[in-house]
Protein backbone atom coordinates (compact mmCIF):
# COMPACT_ATOMS: atom_id res chain seq x y z
CA UNK A 1 0.00 0.00 0.00
CA UNK A 2 1.21 3.43 -1.05
CA UNK A 3 0.54 4.88 2.35
CA UNK A 4 1.69 1.89 4.55
CA UNK A 5 4.01 3.02 7.58
CA UNK A 6 6.43 0.34 6.10
CA UNK A 7 6.44 2.42 2.96
CA UNK A 8 9.73 3.95 2.21
CA UNK A 9 8.00 6.98 0.17
CA UNK A 10 4.85 7.20 2.58
CA UNK A 11 7.85 7.93 5.77
CA UNK A 12 9.67 10.29 3.41
CA UNK A 13 6.57 12.10 2.68
CA UNK A 14 6.17 12.51 6.70
CA UNK A 15 9.55 13.46 7.16
CA UNK A 16 9.41 16.16 5.21
CA UNK A 17 6.01 17.22 6.30
CA UNK A 18 7.13 16.78 9.67
CA UNK A 19 9.97 19.82 8.30
CA UNK A 20 8.06 21.77 7.19
CA UNK A 21 5.25 21.88 9.64
CA UNK A 22 7.97 22.68 12.22
CA UNK A 23 9.56 25.48 9.88
CA UNK A 24 6.41 27.18 9.03
CA UNK A 25 5.23 26.76 12.69
CA UNK A 26 7.80 29.33 13.82
CA UNK A 27 7.75 31.34 11.28
CA UNK A 28 3.71 31.65 11.84
CA UNK A 29 4.17 32.18 15.51
CA UNK A 30 6.70 34.74 14.48
CA UNK A 31 4.26 36.61 11.63
CA UNK A 32 1.61 36.24 14.90
CA UNK A 33 3.43 38.19 17.37
CA UNK A 34 4.90 41.06 14.73
CA UNK A 35 1.08 41.52 14.62
CA UNK A 36 0.18 41.75 17.64
CA UNK A 37 2.80 44.35 18.11
CA UNK A 38 1.77 46.14 15.07
CA UNK A 39 -1.87 45.95 16.62
CA UNK A 40 -0.56 47.01 20.04
CA UNK A 41 1.31 50.27 18.34
CA UNK A 42 -1.54 51.19 15.99
CA UNK A 43 -4.98 49.52 16.10
CA UNK A 44 -6.55 50.52 13.03
CA UNK A 45 -5.44 53.73 12.92
CA UNK A 46 -4.03 55.33 9.88
CA UNK A 47 -0.36 54.34 9.85
CA UNK A 48 -1.45 50.72 9.29
CA UNK A 49 -5.08 51.20 7.39
CA UNK A 50 -2.89 52.85 4.74
CA UNK A 51 0.13 50.38 5.23
CA UNK A 52 -2.57 47.82 3.38
CA UNK A 53 -3.31 49.51 0.60
CA UNK A 54 0.79 50.29 0.50
CA UNK A 55 1.87 46.59 0.62
CA UNK A 56 -1.05 45.77 -1.81
CA UNK A 57 1.45 45.92 -4.85
CA UNK A 58 4.92 45.11 -3.21
CA UNK A 59 3.34 42.30 -0.89
CA UNK A 60 1.63 41.09 -3.98
CA UNK A 61 4.93 40.44 -5.79
CA UNK A 62 6.22 39.29 -2.65
CA UNK A 63 3.77 36.27 -1.84
CA UNK A 64 3.03 35.73 -5.96
CA UNK A 65 6.60 35.18 -6.66
CA UNK A 66 8.12 34.72 -3.60
CA UNK A 67 6.12 32.87 -1.66
CA UNK A 68 6.42 29.14 -1.12
CA UNK A 69 3.91 27.61 -3.43
CA UNK A 70 3.76 30.45 -5.42
CA UNK A 71 4.07 30.18 -9.18
CA UNK A 72 8.27 30.78 -9.68
CA UNK A 73 8.82 27.96 -6.22
CA UNK A 74 6.11 25.60 -7.69
CA UNK A 75 7.98 26.05 -11.71
CA UNK A 76 11.31 25.99 -10.44
CA UNK A 77 10.21 22.17 -8.15
CA UNK A 78 8.18 21.51 -10.95
CA UNK A 79 11.30 21.27 -13.74
CA UNK A 80 14.64 20.86 -11.52
CA UNK A 81 12.90 17.91 -9.52
CA UNK A 82 13.72 15.70 -12.54
CA UNK A 83 17.36 17.28 -13.64
CA UNK A 84 20.49 16.82 -12.58
CA UNK A 85 22.58 19.55 -9.98
CA UNK A 86 24.65 20.90 -12.49
CA UNK A 87 22.27 21.50 -15.09
CA UNK A 88 19.86 23.38 -12.73
CA UNK A 89 22.50 25.65 -11.22
CA UNK A 90 22.54 26.78 -14.90
CA UNK A 91 18.93 26.30 -15.12
CA UNK A 92 18.60 29.04 -12.04
CA UNK A 93 21.16 31.66 -13.21
CA UNK A 94 19.41 32.23 -16.42
CA UNK A 95 16.24 32.55 -14.87
CA UNK A 96 17.29 34.72 -12.12
CA UNK A 97 18.86 36.94 -14.74
CA UNK A 98 15.71 37.07 -16.66
CA UNK A 99 13.59 37.52 -13.93
CA UNK A 100 15.81 40.02 -12.39
CA UNK A 101 16.13 42.21 -15.46
CA UNK A 102 12.51 42.72 -15.60
CA UNK A 103 11.77 42.87 -11.53
CA UNK A 104 14.40 45.89 -11.77
CA UNK A 105 12.01 48.31 -14.10
CA UNK A 106 9.03 47.27 -12.08
CA UNK A 107 10.90 48.42 -8.87
CA UNK A 108 11.28 51.66 -10.90
CA UNK A 109 8.10 52.45 -11.85
CA UNK A 110 6.81 51.20 -8.64
CA UNK A 111 8.74 54.25 -6.81
CA UNK A 112 7.42 57.05 -10.08
CA UNK A 113 4.08 55.84 -10.22
CA UNK A 114 3.26 55.39 -6.48
CA UNK A 115 0.72 58.37 -6.50
CA UNK A 116 -1.18 56.91 -9.11
CA UNK A 117 -1.58 53.70 -8.07
CA UNK A 118 -2.28 54.55 -4.56
CA UNK A 119 -5.77 56.56 -6.17
CA UNK A 120 -5.71 52.56 -8.39
CA UNK A 121 -6.20 50.80 -5.53
CA UNK A 122 -7.62 53.04 -2.68
CA UNK A 123 -10.00 55.99 -5.13
CA UNK A 124 -12.02 57.01 -1.45
CA UNK A 125 -8.94 57.23 1.11
CA UNK A 126 -9.14 60.43 2.75
CA UNK A 127 -5.87 62.61 1.98
CA UNK A 128 -4.07 61.45 5.14
CA UNK A 129 -4.41 58.09 4.52
CA UNK A 130 -3.19 58.73 0.76
CA UNK A 131 0.06 60.50 1.67
CA UNK A 132 0.94 57.92 4.17
CA UNK A 133 0.36 55.11 1.52
CA UNK A 134 2.14 56.57 -1.32
CA UNK A 135 5.45 57.18 1.20
CA UNK A 136 4.92 53.62 2.27
CA UNK A 137 4.90 52.30 -1.42
CA UNK A 138 8.24 53.90 -2.12
CA UNK A 139 9.67 52.49 0.61
CA UNK A 140 8.62 48.74 -0.63
CA UNK A 141 8.93 48.88 -4.09
CA UNK A 142 12.46 47.12 -3.88
CA UNK A 143 10.44 44.03 -2.72
CA UNK A 144 9.41 43.19 -6.17
CA UNK A 145 13.34 42.62 -7.45
CA UNK A 146 13.96 40.48 -3.93
CA UNK A 147 10.52 38.75 -4.05
CA UNK A 148 11.44 36.69 -7.55
CA UNK A 149 14.95 35.86 -6.00
CA UNK A 150 13.25 34.55 -3.17
CA UNK A 151 10.71 32.56 -4.63
CA UNK A 152 13.34 31.07 -7.79
CA UNK A 153 16.44 30.36 -4.96
CA UNK A 154 13.88 28.60 -2.51
CA UNK A 155 11.88 26.90 -5.57
CA UNK A 156 15.81 25.40 -6.20
CA UNK A 157 16.15 24.28 -2.83
CA UNK A 158 12.91 22.39 -3.00
CA UNK A 159 14.24 20.30 -5.39
CA UNK A 160 17.32 19.64 -4.26
CA UNK A 161 15.41 18.42 -1.06
CA UNK A 162 15.94 21.47 1.16
CA UNK A 163 12.95 22.12 3.25
CA UNK A 164 14.07 23.75 6.59
CA UNK A 165 15.63 27.10 5.37
CA UNK A 166 12.64 28.37 2.76
CA UNK A 167 9.51 27.58 5.38
CA UNK A 168 11.59 29.18 8.01
CA UNK A 169 12.87 32.40 6.19
CA UNK A 170 9.79 34.57 7.04
CA UNK A 171 10.73 34.96 10.22
CA UNK A 172 13.52 37.37 9.17
CA UNK A 173 10.65 38.92 8.16
CA UNK A 174 8.62 39.43 10.76
CA UNK A 175 11.47 40.22 13.33
CA UNK A 176 12.33 42.81 11.18
CA UNK A 177 9.35 44.49 11.25
CA UNK A 178 9.11 44.14 15.14
CA UNK A 179 12.49 44.80 15.44
CA UNK A 180 11.07 48.82 13.36
CA UNK A 181 8.65 49.06 15.28
CA UNK A 182 10.76 48.96 18.91
CA UNK A 183 13.28 51.33 17.68
CA UNK A 184 10.28 53.41 16.76
CA UNK A 185 8.61 53.12 20.25
CA UNK A 186 12.28 53.37 21.85
CA UNK A 187 12.17 56.84 20.33
CA UNK A 188 8.64 57.85 20.89
CA UNK A 189 7.51 56.01 23.67
CA UNK A 190 3.54 55.83 24.20
CA UNK A 191 3.60 59.12 21.85
CA UNK A 192 3.48 56.08 18.73
CA UNK A 193 -0.35 55.42 19.38
CA UNK A 194 -1.17 59.10 18.90
CA UNK A 195 -2.66 60.59 15.21
CA UNK A 196 0.45 63.08 15.15
CA UNK A 197 3.26 60.05 14.65
CA UNK A 198 1.20 58.50 11.91
CA UNK A 199 3.35 59.63 9.36
CA UNK A 200 6.92 58.19 10.83
CA UNK A 201 5.25 55.30 11.92
CA UNK A 202 4.35 54.37 8.57
CA UNK A 203 7.50 54.75 7.28
CA UNK A 204 9.16 52.65 9.83
CA UNK A 205 6.63 49.71 9.21
CA UNK A 206 7.16 50.14 5.48
CA UNK A 207 11.11 50.00 5.53
CA UNK A 208 11.22 47.26 7.86
CA UNK A 209 9.26 45.52 5.90
CA UNK A 210 11.67 45.84 2.84
CA UNK A 211 14.55 45.19 5.07
CA UNK A 212 12.79 41.64 6.48
CA UNK A 213 12.49 40.71 2.34
CA UNK A 214 16.28 41.47 1.43
CA UNK A 215 17.18 39.05 5.09
CA UNK A 216 14.96 36.62 3.04
CA UNK A 217 17.27 36.56 0.09
CA UNK A 218 20.36 36.78 1.83
CA UNK A 219 19.56 33.66 3.67
CA UNK A 220 19.27 31.50 0.45
CA UNK A 221 22.92 32.15 -0.57
CA UNK A 222 24.80 29.61 1.52
CA UNK A 223 22.53 26.88 1.35
CA UNK A 224 22.24 27.69 -2.66
CA UNK A 225 26.09 27.60 -2.63
CA UNK A 226 26.42 24.16 -0.21
CA UNK A 227 23.97 22.53 -3.00
CA UNK A 228 25.83 23.61 -6.06
CA UNK A 229 23.21 25.51 -7.35
CA UNK A 230 24.40 29.86 -6.72
CA UNK A 231 26.35 30.91 -9.56
CA UNK A 232 26.72 35.08 -9.27
CA UNK A 233 26.68 35.53 -12.44
CA UNK A 234 24.92 36.66 -15.66
CA UNK A 235 23.78 34.04 -17.61
CA UNK A 236 21.63 35.07 -20.82
CA UNK A 237 20.22 31.80 -21.99
CA UNK A 238 16.89 31.64 -23.50
CA UNK A 239 17.66 28.44 -25.44
CA UNK A 240 18.52 26.07 -23.13
CA UNK A 241 15.54 23.73 -23.05
CA UNK A 242 15.25 23.85 -18.75
CA UNK A 243 14.74 27.26 -18.79
CA UNK A 244 12.50 27.25 -21.56
CA UNK A 245 9.83 24.66 -19.35
CA UNK A 246 10.55 26.53 -16.56
CA UNK A 247 9.37 30.11 -18.20
CA UNK A 248 6.52 27.45 -20.05
CA UNK A 249 4.86 26.95 -16.73
CA UNK A 250 6.01 30.01 -14.73
CA UNK A 251 4.32 32.74 -17.23
CA UNK A 252 0.66 31.00 -17.35
CA UNK A 253 1.26 30.08 -13.53
CA UNK A 254 2.10 33.77 -12.78
CA UNK A 255 -0.57 34.97 -14.58
CA UNK A 256 -2.87 32.50 -12.47
CA UNK A 257 -1.51 33.26 -9.13
CA UNK A 258 -1.96 36.79 -10.33
CA UNK A 259 -5.83 37.19 -11.24
CA UNK A 260 -5.82 35.56 -7.25
CA UNK A 261 -4.46 38.20 -6.21
CA UNK A 262 -6.31 40.86 -8.54
CA UNK A 263 -9.17 40.10 -6.33
CA UNK A 264 -7.20 41.48 -3.66
CA UNK A 265 -6.95 44.76 -5.02
CA UNK A 266 -11.29 44.10 -5.97
CA UNK A 267 -11.55 43.65 -2.34
CA UNK A 268 -9.21 47.13 -1.26
CA UNK A 269 -11.42 49.37 -3.62
CA UNK A 270 -14.20 48.62 -2.15
CA UNK A 271 -13.35 49.08 1.27
CA UNK A 272 -11.37 52.15 0.66
CA UNK A 273 -15.04 53.89 1.39
CA UNK A 274 -15.11 51.65 4.55
CA UNK A 275 -12.55 53.43 7.53
CA UNK A 276 -10.64 50.95 9.11
CA UNK A 277 -11.91 48.06 6.93
CA UNK A 278 -8.51 47.41 5.53
CA UNK A 279 -6.77 47.26 8.96
CA UNK A 280 -9.52 44.94 9.82
CA UNK A 281 -9.00 42.81 7.09
CA UNK A 282 -5.34 42.48 7.19
CA UNK A 283 -5.71 41.19 11.15
CA UNK A 284 -8.45 38.72 10.42
CA UNK A 285 -6.47 37.32 7.33
CA UNK A 286 -3.57 37.35 9.46
CA UNK A 287 -5.35 35.15 12.07
CA UNK A 288 -6.38 32.51 9.22
CA UNK A 289 -3.30 32.60 7.51
CA UNK A 290 -1.30 31.47 10.40
CA UNK A 291 -2.77 27.70 10.50
CA UNK A 292 -3.83 27.97 7.02
CA UNK A 293 0.23 28.70 6.18
CA UNK A 294 1.04 25.90 8.20
CA UNK A 295 -0.91 23.48 7.13
CA UNK A 296 -0.65 24.35 3.35
CA UNK A 297 2.92 24.20 3.69
CA UNK A 298 2.98 20.65 5.20
CA UNK A 299 0.84 19.80 2.66
CA UNK A 300 1.60 20.74 -0.80
CA UNK A 301 5.42 21.28 0.06
CA UNK A 302 6.07 17.22 0.26
CA UNK A 303 2.75 16.06 -2.42
CA UNK A 304 4.16 18.93 -5.59
CA UNK A 305 7.06 16.63 -6.38
CA UNK A 306 5.20 13.22 -5.80
CA UNK A 307 2.52 14.90 -8.41
CA UNK A 308 5.37 16.17 -10.82
CA UNK A 309 6.77 12.44 -10.81
CA UNK A 310 3.27 10.74 -11.38
CA UNK A 311 2.54 11.97 -14.90
CA UNK A 312 2.96 9.13 -16.77
CA UNK A 313 -0.21 7.13 -18.02
CA UNK A 314 1.15 3.64 -16.32
CA UNK A 315 0.98 6.35 -12.82
CA UNK A 316 -2.54 7.44 -12.95
CA UNK A 317 -3.86 5.14 -10.31
CA UNK A 318 -1.39 6.21 -8.26
CA UNK A 319 -1.48 10.12 -8.66
CA UNK A 320 -5.70 9.77 -8.67
CA UNK A 321 -4.54 7.93 -4.93
CA UNK A 322 -2.46 11.14 -4.26
CA UNK A 323 -5.30 13.47 -5.32
CA UNK A 324 -7.59 12.34 -2.95
CA UNK A 325 -4.72 12.11 -0.10
CA UNK A 326 -4.21 15.56 -0.62
CA UNK A 327 -7.97 16.58 -0.78
CA UNK A 328 -9.16 14.38 2.34
CA UNK A 329 -5.83 15.88 4.37
CA UNK A 330 -6.62 19.08 3.53
CA UNK A 331 -10.86 18.85 3.88
CA UNK A 332 -9.55 16.81 7.54
CA UNK A 333 -7.83 19.88 9.03
CA UNK A 334 -9.64 22.98 7.68
CA UNK A 335 -13.38 22.32 7.87
CA UNK A 336 -12.85 21.49 11.77
CA UNK A 337 -10.33 24.72 11.90
CA UNK A 338 -12.89 27.28 9.86
CA UNK A 339 -15.60 25.75 12.13
CA UNK A 340 -14.45 26.63 15.23
CA UNK A 341 -13.13 29.92 13.56
CA UNK A 342 -16.62 30.72 12.96
CA UNK A 343 -17.58 29.20 16.68
CA UNK A 344 -14.83 31.45 18.70
CA UNK A 345 -14.34 34.71 16.88
CA UNK A 346 -14.69 36.84 19.54
CA UNK A 347 -12.46 35.41 22.02
CA UNK A 348 -10.12 34.58 19.82
CA UNK A 349 -10.01 38.16 18.47
CA UNK A 350 -9.85 39.76 21.76
CA UNK A 351 -7.37 37.43 23.13
CA UNK A 352 -4.84 37.95 20.27
CA UNK A 353 -5.22 41.77 19.84
CA UNK A 354 -6.99 43.21 22.27
CA UNK A 355 -4.38 45.89 24.03
CA UNK A 356 -2.51 49.42 23.30
CA UNK A 357 -4.48 50.83 20.72
CA UNK A 358 -6.56 48.28 19.59
CA UNK A 359 -10.02 48.57 21.65
CA UNK A 360 -13.09 46.79 22.19
CA UNK A 361 -14.74 48.77 18.94
CA UNK A 362 -11.68 47.25 16.65
CA UNK A 363 -12.38 43.36 18.11
CA UNK A 364 -16.13 43.50 17.06
CA UNK A 365 -14.72 44.59 13.72
CA UNK A 366 -12.23 42.27 12.92
CA UNK A 367 -14.10 39.27 14.86
CA UNK A 368 -16.99 39.53 12.37
CA UNK A 369 -14.06 39.49 9.40
CA UNK A 370 -13.12 36.22 11.14
CA UNK A 371 -16.49 34.75 11.30
CA UNK A 372 -16.60 35.38 7.62
CA UNK A 373 -12.74 33.81 6.52
CA UNK A 374 -13.61 30.92 8.55
CA UNK A 375 -16.08 29.69 6.21
CA UNK A 376 -13.82 29.89 3.23
CA UNK A 377 -11.26 28.28 5.06
CA UNK A 378 -11.86 24.53 3.47
CA UNK A 379 -12.06 25.77 -0.29
CA UNK A 380 -8.96 27.67 0.02
CA UNK A 381 -7.01 25.10 0.47
CA UNK A 382 -8.63 22.49 -1.83
CA UNK A 383 -8.16 24.87 -4.29
CA UNK A 384 -4.40 25.41 -3.56
CA UNK A 385 -3.90 21.35 -3.66
CA UNK A 386 -6.23 21.37 -7.43
CA UNK A 387 -4.21 23.90 -9.04
CA UNK A 388 -0.54 21.84 -8.15
CA UNK A 389 -2.00 19.15 -10.20
CA UNK A 390 -2.75 21.22 -12.55
CA UNK A 391 0.64 22.58 -12.95
CA UNK A 392 2.39 18.87 -12.22
CA UNK A 393 0.47 17.75 -15.19
CA UNK A 394 2.02 20.86 -17.27
CA UNK A 395 -1.32 22.53 -17.92
CA UNK A 396 -1.04 26.15 -16.28
CA UNK A 397 -3.94 27.50 -18.86
CA UNK A 398 -6.68 25.59 -16.85
CA UNK A 399 -6.61 27.26 -13.80
CA UNK A 400 -5.47 31.15 -15.35
CA UNK A 401 -8.80 30.76 -16.88
CA UNK A 402 -10.95 29.92 -14.01
CA UNK A 403 -8.81 32.84 -12.32
CA UNK A 404 -9.58 35.48 -14.88
CA UNK A 405 -13.31 34.52 -14.10
CA UNK A 406 -12.53 34.53 -10.22
CA UNK A 407 -11.85 38.27 -11.28
CA UNK A 408 -15.43 38.91 -12.38
CA UNK A 409 -17.13 36.60 -10.21
CA UNK A 410 -15.31 38.65 -6.83
CA UNK A 411 -16.41 42.11 -8.42
CA UNK A 412 -19.71 41.21 -8.89
CA UNK A 413 -20.26 39.55 -4.88
CA UNK A 414 -18.32 42.20 -3.68
CA UNK A 415 -20.82 44.98 -4.95
CA UNK A 416 -23.41 42.52 -4.06
CA UNK A 417 -22.62 42.09 -0.70
CA UNK A 418 -21.31 46.10 0.26
CA UNK A 419 -23.18 47.67 -2.59
CA UNK A 420 -20.08 50.07 -3.65
CA UNK A 421 -17.13 51.81 -2.32
CA UNK A 422 -19.30 54.95 -1.32
CA UNK A 423 -22.53 55.71 -0.27
CA UNK A 424 -24.62 56.23 -3.38
CA UNK A 425 -22.63 54.24 -5.79
CA UNK A 426 -24.05 52.30 -8.25
CA UNK A 427 -27.20 49.92 -7.67
CA UNK A 428 -27.69 49.48 -3.95
CA UNK A 429 -28.66 46.23 -2.39
CA UNK A 430 -29.05 46.75 0.74
CA UNK A 431 -30.76 43.60 1.98
CA UNK A 432 -27.22 41.92 1.13
CA UNK A 433 -25.58 44.35 2.19
CA UNK A 434 -23.16 43.19 4.67
CA UNK A 435 -19.83 45.52 4.70
CA UNK A 436 -16.62 45.28 5.22
CA UNK A 437 -17.59 41.21 5.81
CA UNK A 438 -19.05 41.27 2.40
CA UNK A 439 -15.79 41.51 0.61
CA UNK A 440 -14.76 38.13 2.56
CA UNK A 441 -17.86 36.63 2.22
CA UNK A 442 -17.39 37.51 -1.81
CA UNK A 443 -13.84 35.66 -1.51
CA UNK A 444 -15.04 33.10 -0.31
CA UNK A 445 -17.73 32.55 -3.00
CA UNK A 446 -15.03 32.99 -5.50
CA UNK A 447 -12.91 30.10 -3.98
CA UNK A 448 -15.92 27.69 -3.58
CA UNK A 449 -17.00 28.09 -7.32
CA UNK A 450 -13.30 28.30 -8.49
CA UNK A 451 -12.55 24.67 -6.72
CA UNK A 452 -15.81 23.07 -8.16
CA UNK A 453 -15.25 24.04 -11.67
CA UNK A 454 -11.28 22.82 -11.24
CA UNK A 455 -12.30 19.53 -10.25
CA UNK A 456 -14.66 18.97 -12.94
CA UNK A 457 -11.74 20.30 -15.05
CA UNK A 458 -9.54 17.86 -13.12
CA UNK A 459 -12.16 15.07 -13.72
CA UNK A 460 -12.75 15.75 -17.44
CA UNK A 461 -9.14 15.22 -18.18
CA UNK A 462 -8.09 12.59 -15.99
CA UNK A 463 -11.25 10.43 -16.21
CA UNK A 464 -10.78 8.45 -13.55
CA UNK A 465 -11.97 10.49 -10.63
CA UNK A 466 -14.54 8.97 -7.69
CA UNK A 467 -16.28 12.24 -7.17
CA UNK A 468 -19.28 10.98 -5.71
CA UNK A 469 -17.54 8.63 -2.95
CA UNK A 470 -15.14 12.13 -2.46
CA UNK A 471 -17.90 14.34 -1.44
CA UNK A 472 -20.17 11.71 0.75
CA UNK A 473 -16.52 11.28 2.39
CA UNK A 474 -16.37 15.75 3.09
CA UNK A 475 -20.05 15.63 3.64
CA UNK A 476 -19.14 13.36 6.75
CA UNK A 477 -16.51 15.26 7.51
CA UNK A 478 -18.17 18.50 7.61
CA UNK A 479 -20.46 17.42 9.91
CA UNK A 480 -18.42 15.91 12.46
CA UNK A 481 -16.80 19.59 12.39
CA UNK A 482 -20.34 21.58 12.78
CA UNK A 483 -21.10 19.39 15.91
CA UNK A 484 -17.14 20.16 17.30
CA UNK A 485 -17.88 23.67 16.66
CA UNK A 486 -21.15 23.43 18.52
CA UNK A 487 -19.79 21.99 21.31
CA UNK A 488 -17.11 24.76 21.51
CA UNK A 489 -19.33 27.36 20.90
CA UNK A 490 -21.94 26.63 23.61
CA UNK A 491 -18.87 26.16 25.91
CA UNK A 492 -17.33 29.53 25.62
CA UNK A 493 -20.45 31.63 25.17
CA UNK A 494 -22.73 29.43 27.91
CA UNK A 495 -20.65 29.38 30.69
CA UNK A 496 -19.50 32.41 32.95
CA UNK A 497 -15.64 33.01 32.58
CA UNK A 498 -13.21 35.29 34.87
CA UNK A 499 -12.07 38.23 33.37
CA UNK A 500 -8.79 39.11 32.29
CA UNK A 501 -6.37 37.60 30.12
CA UNK A 502 -5.92 34.15 31.71
CA UNK A 503 -10.52 34.30 31.14
CA UNK A 504 -9.77 34.31 27.53
CA UNK A 505 -7.19 32.29 27.36
CA UNK A 506 -9.31 29.16 29.27
CA UNK A 507 -12.07 29.98 27.28
CA UNK A 508 -10.26 29.78 24.20
CA UNK A 509 -8.18 26.41 24.77
CA UNK A 510 -10.87 24.87 26.51
CA UNK A 511 -13.70 25.34 23.82
CA UNK A 512 -10.92 24.50 21.06
CA UNK A 513 -10.18 21.51 22.63
CA UNK A 514 -13.92 20.17 23.70
CA UNK A 515 -14.78 21.03 19.57
CA UNK A 516 -11.75 19.21 18.75
CA UNK A 517 -12.25 16.19 20.29
CA UNK A 518 -15.53 16.04 19.65
CA UNK A 519 -14.07 16.67 15.24
CA UNK A 520 -12.22 13.75 16.09
CA UNK A 521 -14.85 11.30 17.98
CA UNK A 522 -16.98 12.50 14.54
CA UNK A 523 -14.74 12.03 11.98
CA UNK A 524 -13.16 8.95 13.29
CA UNK A 525 -16.63 7.59 12.98
CA UNK A 526 -17.29 8.50 9.75
CA UNK A 527 -14.61 6.29 8.72
CA UNK A 528 -12.95 8.65 6.33
CA UNK A 529 -9.81 6.81 5.91
CA UNK A 530 -7.17 10.41 5.70
CA UNK A 531 -8.57 10.97 9.12
CA UNK A 532 -8.49 8.03 11.04
CA UNK A 533 -4.89 8.56 9.61
CA UNK A 534 -4.27 12.27 10.86
CA UNK A 535 -5.88 10.95 14.01
CA UNK A 536 -3.86 8.15 14.62
CA UNK A 537 -0.40 9.92 13.94
CA UNK A 538 -1.72 13.05 16.12
CA UNK A 539 -2.18 9.89 19.19
CA UNK A 540 1.38 8.71 18.47
CA UNK A 541 2.60 12.02 19.54
CA UNK A 542 0.54 12.37 21.85
CA UNK A 543 2.28 11.81 25.96
CA UNK A 544 1.22 9.31 27.95
CA UNK A 545 -0.40 7.19 24.73
CA UNK A 546 -0.38 3.25 25.44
Amino acid sequence: MANSPANPQARSLRRIALIVAVATALSKVAGLVRQQVIAAAFGVGAAYDAYNYAYVLPGFLLILLGGINGPFHSAMVSVLARRPREESAHVLAAINTIVGAGLIAVTVLLVLFADPLIDLVGPALDAERHRIAVLQLRWMAPMALFAGLIGLGFGALNAADVYWLPSVSPLLSSVAVIGGIGLLWWELGSRITQPSAAVVGGIVLAASTTVGAILQWLIQLPALSREGLNKLKLVWDWRDSGVREVLKVMGPATLSSGMLQINVFVSLFFASGMPAAAAGLGYANLLVQTPLGLISNALLVPLLPVYSRLTAPEDRPQLVSRIRQGLMLSNASMLPLGALMVALAGPIVALIYQRGAFDHSAAELVGQLLMAYGLGMPAYLARDVLVRVFYALGDANTPFRWSVAGIGLNAVFCWAFTGGPTPGWGLQLPMLNAGAAGLVLATVAVNLITTVGLLLALQAQLGVLPLRDWARDTALLLGAAVLGAAAAWVLADRVAWPAGLLGLLLRCGLASAMGTVIYGLGASLAGVPEARQMLASLQRRLPGRA
